[in-house]
């Protein structure tokens, strides 16, 4: 009735990664990340040191720096520790009574412990939108993509992702992000969230757009066009026209020039039509403009 002893595996690589049936692409402004259920009582069942652990949290604690980097909000779900038999309900009988036998597990494993600025959902079942405000606060936010890492991949996670889906959510199913009760398991919950509810990547297709050209975040790219204009513009505002603090075209002409050799859609046109940080910013980070 309750959760097994689990045992390490190795995480699925790029080349068993199922074909998504959807192109869809992250964009920065759009997203938010979702830290699954990473309480120190459900990573126990692999026991002390486990190597699978180990690299999903550190899978999870680089996305999450990333995340951050690019204004992307970061959610936790975590179950409470003090469960009454009507909250928990038919849980009760799946997997007996939980974390209120384990009170003292019920933190978030101390690697990936959230900020003051990052939100912590109250689990109750096992959609992280079941009574919770998460859909609310995306739709407030304009944010109708999710990034969801945790465990256990083919339960909570999956389970996040259809519900997702059918509330025109679209999730991103980190494959390497992810940890399950098997890797059988594991790679069932990535085949029908790309067959029938998201988009499954690694980590590093979440991150590598930007890396590629050398800015980490913003505020590296404000920081090298500050040199190219004007004293002034130290109180330059991201979404002010850089033109008009000394910008030229020879000087744009250069930027498209470099940056094309990363990214072949950005031209001299593009950086024309949003000459400002922000709208630079997503060209380079691949958000729709």
């Amino acid at each position: 009735m309750a959760i097994p002893k689990l045992e390490s595996y190795a995480l699925p690589g790029v080349a068993e990664l199922p074909t998504n049936k959807v192109k869809w692409e992250l964009e920065p402004s759009r997203a938010a990340l979702l830290i699954h259920d990473m309480q120190q009582y459900f990573l126990n069942f692999w026991g002390e040191d486990s190597p699978l652990v180990k690299q999903v949290v550190d899978n999870i604690a680089n996305l999450r720096r990333y995340c951050k980097a690019q204004g992307i909000p970061v959610f936790y779900t975590a179950q409470p520790n003090n469960q009454s038999d009507e909250d928990r309900a038919l849980l009760n009988d799946m997997w007996g009574p939980g974390l209120n036998k384990h009170p003292e597990q019920q933190a978030v494993v101390a690697a990936l412990a959230p900020d003051e600025d990052d939100q912590v959902l109250v689990k109750w079942r096992y959609s992280a939108f079941h009574r919770s405000p998460l859909q609310d606060i995306l739709q407030e936010t304009g944010r109708d993509q999710l990034i969801i890492c945790g465990v256990y991949a083919h339960i909570g996670c999956l389970t996040t992702a259809i519900d997702g889906f059918m509330r025109n959510i679209q999730p991103f199913m980190v494959a390497d992000g992810l940890a399950d009760f098997s890797r059988d398991e594991h790679l069932m919950a990535l085949r029908y969230t790309a067959g029938r509810c998201g988009r499954v990547v690694m980590t590093t297709d979440l991150t590598k757009a930007t890396a590629k050209l050398g800015y980490a975040n913003k505020e590296q790219l404000r920081n090298e066009i500050l040199q190219l204009l004007d004293e002034e513009a130290v109180e330059l505002y991201d979404d002010e026209n850089l033109i008009d603090y000394g910008l030229d075209s020879v000087r744009i002409m250069a930027l498209a020039t470099r940056w094309r050799k990363i990214r072949e859609d950005i031209d001299f046109v593009a950086l024309a039509k949003t000459p400002t940080i922000n709208g630079w910013w997503k060209l380079l980070s691949g958000e729709k403009a």
